[in-house]
């Protein structure tokens, strides 16, 4: 397994909202575990990016400490300690924008993938999504949007083109931080060989079409170079807003 985290500010932004970061923990004979968050953080005027770095970080340490221990790895609880991880990170996030005015209105969205064995375990609040490019197939899509234009396409409102310019694109309608209690979304991902785990913020998912996606993921470049080029494809193609992305071969 090899990841690589790359995060742009975009050709408009002032600063980068957007956080992420991934981990690869050897544990026992020779078995590799995997933990990588991403996030988008709201609240302008810096206050999204504490809400996005505060999320990452601790997600990945609290998942840490929960799944992994004396080198045995938790799978069975795994839906448990997520929801616990995600609430957990939820209260940091929100009592800091309780406690400093500087901060009010603060929140972020976070997708998580934990990554063992021949599985991903994907978790998400809010529109930044997790794909698997199949080396045997095509891009899927994991996660689903919580957002205004997620819930008009689902209920065939609008078509998926018509989402990508509508003036509610950017309305999440679920987020960590902005409530005491959060609900997260779990997915449980088959892996194969050769498949590419992609993580990212709206700013790539938002202008570049899938299919580009899917190109440049099944391009033969290596890590960074895909992830590098699919930043340039979203700077070239709109680069109002911040992009990240975590590429994962598996």
């Amino acid at each position: 397994m090899d990841f690589v985290c790359t995060s742009h500010i975009g050709i408009v932004r002032k600063n980068n909202e957007d956080y992420c970061k991934g981990e690869i923990i050897e544990i026992g004979e020779k078995k590799e575990v995997g933990i990588f968050a991403i996030a988008d953080g709201m609240g302008g005027h810096k206050k999204g990016e504490v809400a996005s770095q505060l999320a990452v970080e601790n997600i990945i340490e609290i998942f840490n400490d929960s799944i992994i221990q004396n080198e045995a790895i938790k799978v069975e609880y795994i839906d448990d300690i997520i929801k616990q991880a995600y609430n957990t990170v939820n209260t940091m996030v929100y009592e800091k924008s309780k406690a400093d005015i500087s901060f009010d209105g603060m929140g972020t969205t976070l997708t998580m993938a934990f990554v063992y064995e021949n599985k991903a375990y994907v978790a998400n609040v809010g529109d930044s999504r997790c794909y698997v490019c199949r080396k045997e197939g095509n891009l899927e899509r994991i996660t689903s949007d919580h957002s205004v234009v997620e819930e008009y396409v689902k209920a065939k409102i609008i078509t998926e083109e018509e989402a990508r310019v509508h003036p509610d694109r950017n309305k999440i309608t679920r987020a960590v931080g902005t409530e005491p209690v959060v609900i997260v979304d779990i997915f449980e991902v088959d892996l194969n060989e050769g498949d590419i785990i992609l993580l990212a913020t709206d700013g790539l998912t938002g202008p570049v079409e899938g299919n580009t996606i899917e190109a440049v993921l099944k391009s033969g470049l290596s890590a960074e170079e895909m992830a590098n080029k699919l930043v340039e494809l979203a700077n070239d193609t709109s680069g109002k807003d911040n992009v990240t992305v975590i590429i994962v071969m598996v």
